[in-house]
């Protein structure tokens, strides 16, 4: 049977090329079907690649490598899939069930330094048989202690670096001798200098073009719009009593939380209703209104911010939006966004609060013409009928394209939000 050639998947149309970030498997694997292969990260999305057949899979590229939509990066022997057995990974030992030693498949593919790594281990080996690390030769070399006679704390009794600076700082047992008569012998030489750190202190790794591609969107929107921000803060008290009060049937009925996210999406959408301005956008000399209320809420991920947009939000109800909000989150963190997913929002919430910001400006998610900025919610003495109050407050922040949106805009749609989340019955209301 010919070999099955893996190639890279088309991501859509305005994505050309990525990094081949990671192989989940080894040259020379026996892979599964349907089994995750690689990562592939493009400058809007980041994808996994599957087997579309079992087999012995070789590897044709390194991870890391720039690749192209279409090129081939692997190929799986099928035939191989029924001639040898599924084989343990080096790791976990070469004994079978039978007690026989399990062959296992030579791994000629490597990521790059791994092999210089393995010679540095192989260095030359001390009396008792253990090698020792760069740093230990060195010291050993500099203060002339043997580290054989050292006794080591590292695992299976390495002598450490620590264990040689500690043996070169104890002062000699061996009994001093008279001073012999005549002139007075040379003072002693200075002692050796400390050693210098060994660790790395700088390394260097390419942008990945996600990374890239938020940079460039980032700088763009600071250029291209004038971008304003508002501020105000809101009394979370009655939106938590909410929350307290009804939480356990929530999750009785919908199997997961209230959250906060769903309240401020709800109160985007009326103050949006309110203030079109908002949810317009320009397009060279043209504007255009938006008569739809597709909000995005903003994603952290270990490969960069992520923005997925929450479908129709005014026609959702609470338990729709904090479920399609767990739903984006959550196949956005494990690299299962789609491109459709990021695409077509009107409107941004980001919330630095999760992670215990207390106030910032947020950047415009261009070509949208403003973004809500959430922040921590804090215990904070305020006035409330002429007497202070301990009350949680959060402060919010309205960035805003002013060539677009005037002040006066801004601000009343602010206060709409705040009036919103401090009195949630208003949200019932469409008021």
């Amino acid at each position: 049977m010919p070999l099955l050639e893996v190639k890279i998947p088309p991501m859509g149309e305005s994505i050309s090329s990525g990094v081949l970030a990671k192989w989940h498997v080894k040259d020379g694997d026996i892979v599964k079907k349907d089994q995750p292969l690689f990562e592939l990260e493009t400058d809007k999305i980041t994808s996994e690649g599957t087997a579309e057949s079992a087999g012995k899979i070789t590897l044709k590229v390194t991870a890391g490598t720039e690749v192209k939509i279409g090129e081939l990066v692997a190929t799986i022997d099928s035939d191989a899939a029924v001639i040898a057995p599924a084989a343990p990974s080096p790791a976990a030992g070469g004994t079978g069930a039978s007690g026989t030693t399990t062959s296992i498949l030579p791994n000629t593919y490597a990521p790059p330094g791994t092999q210089q790594e393995a010679e540095a281990t192989k260095a030359v080996a001390q009396t008792s048989g253990v090698p020792q690390s760069p740093a230990v030769r060195r010291l050993a070399a500099e203060t002339g202690i043997d580290p054989a006679a050292v006794s080591g704390t590292g695992k299976a009794g390495r002598v450490t670096k620590g264990d040689m600076l500690a043996s070169a700082e104890k002062p000699s047992a061996a009994p001093v001798a008279p001073a012999p008569a005549g002139p007075t012998p040379p003072p002693p030489a200075a002692a050796p200098k400390p050693a210098a750190p060994t660790g790395t202190r700088q390394s260097r790794r390419k942008m990945s073009p996600l990374r890239q591609k938020i940079a460039q969107r980032l700088v763009s929107a600071q250029h291209e719009a004038a971008m304003l921000t508002t501020f105000n803060e809101v009394d979370m008290s009655a939106v938590m009593a909410l929350r307290a009060k009804y939480q356990d049937d929530f999750v009785k009925k919908n199997g997961f939380k209230l959250g906060f996210m769903s309240f401020f999406a709800k109160a985007v959408v009326n103050a949006l209703k309110e203030i079109p301005a908002i949810n317009a956008q320009i397009d060279g000399d043209h504007i255009i209104d938006n008569h739809y209320y597709d909000v995005g809420v903003a994603v952290s991920t270990e490969k960069g911010l992520m923005v997925p947009v929450i479908r129709d939000c005014d026609t959702l109800s609470m338990a729709g939006i904090e479920k399609a909000i767990g739903d984006v989150a959550k196949r956005a963190r494990d690299g299962k966004i789609t491109l459709a997913d990021l695409e077509g929002g009107v409107f941004t919430i980001t919330n630095g609060g999760t992670f215990g910001s207390m106030l910032s400006t947020p950047i415009i998610n261009a070509p949208q013409s403003a973004i809500l900025g959430l922040h921590a919610i804090n215990d904070r003495p305020v006035a409330l009928n002429g007497q202070v109050v301990i009350r949680p407050m959060m402060y919010l922040a309205l960035s805003y394209d002013h060539r677009l949106v005037d002040g006066k805009e801004a601000v009343t749609f602010l206060v709409k939000v705040k009036q919103a989340i401090e009195d949630p019955a208003r949200l019932l209301l469409a008021i």
